[in-house]
């Protein structure tokens, strides 16, 4: 391994050590606790170290979302194709969806609330947003007739951001999730097997 092979595996590690630094301190103390020097000090790295890899925490938070969006992508992937039929496919990638933002608060606000440096719905998009939205897409897919697919799934997607959004805030009770979620899949579902 050469010199140079070496430094670039080493200043991957360090980017991978901040950005796993950063959703531990989020997902503990919440995204105001993620700080520069709060950093610095968890990975024992100096404040400059960090800002040579990143420009400040939004940078770090969107590297965070980015890693986000591959663990969506994963979870929905994984629900997608243990389902035996098209109507429970998106009833488990809808129900895997809201899990993942009850079970990964911080990442998921990372994600789709704060905001952040990342291009979406566009081609320059990062590789793991378009594998995210392509999971729920997939799940849509068998619904979407004659229907505009991208438009159907940002409609499906938006949906379900917004009963995890209003549930998450306390604006919905958690009491009556599961049958608004079944609601919602009804309305995508019909006239499907």
């Amino acid at each position: 391994m050469s010199i140079q092979e070496r430094r670039e595996r080493e200043r991957a590690e360090r980017e991978r050590l901040i950005i796993t630094a950063a959703r531990e301190l989020a997902e503990a103390e919440g995204w105001e606790a993620v700080t520069i020097r709060r950093l610095a000090e968890r990975v024992e790295y100096s404040q400059p170290v960090l800002y040579s890899h990143f420009k400040g925490k939004d940078a770090i938070m969107a590297a965070v979302a980015v890693e986000g969006f591959a663990d969506l992508a994963a979870e929905l992937r994984a629900a997608r194709t243990a389902a035996t039929d098209p109507r429970q496919a998106l009833a488990v990638v809808s129900a895997a969806y809201t899990a993942f933002a009850e079970r990964r608060s911080a990442l998921y606000d990372a994600m789709f609330s704060h905001v952040v440096d990342l291009p979406f719905a566009t081609p320059e998009a990062p590789p793991a947003l378009h594998a995210a939205f392509g999971e729920l897409s997939e799940a849509i897919r068998p619904q979407a007739g004659d229907d505009d697919l991208g438009l159907l799934t940002e409609v499906f997607w938006g949906g379900l951001h917004g009963l995890v959004t209003l549930m998450r805030g306390g604006r919905l009770p958690r009491a009556d999730h599961d049958r608004r979620l079944a609601l919602l899949i009804s309305r995508f579902t019909r006239g499907s097997a």
